[in-house]
């Protein structure tokens, strides 16, 4: 989605619900950094507007989830508005997978590169 999208949405009153997953990095890029160099990592971290302020900027609806449980409330209350909506989620930076976290990508890139040198 870019700008240009979503005020083509609120100039025609389209009714979608759009989710932007914010972890505040490059996360795919971070997570090889992490795995091959552990604790040098570069140029990953992104500074991002407020997406929910971006939505409500160009007329449509704008909220940010901070928490899993403040989500079913926000996703209805995007419905509900009737206008194009952005939920803005603010995602863990560690949680690089469901079942993976950087910190755990980290330590075992280090405990691999102990195990190389006490070889």
């Amino acid at each position: 989605m870019s700008g240009q999208e979503f005020a083509i949405a609120v100039q025609y009153r389209l009714p979608i619900v759009v989710i932007v997953c914010d972890n505040g990095m490059y996360g795919t890029i971070r997570m090889h950094q992490e795995r091959d160099f552990p604790g040098r990592v570069v140029a990953t971290d992104l500074q991002n507007p407020d997406f929910s302020a971006y939505a409500r900027a160009f007329g449509g609806f704008g909220v940010t989830v901070q928490h899993t449980s403040e989500f079913p409330a926000a996703f209805q209350a995007a419905e509900a508005s009737e206008l194009p909506a952005i939920i803005h989620l603010k995602i863990d930076p560690d949680a690089s997978l469901p079942a993976l976290r950087l910190s755990g990508i980290r330590e075992q890139a280090i405990a691999r590169m102990d195990a190389k040198l006490h070889a």
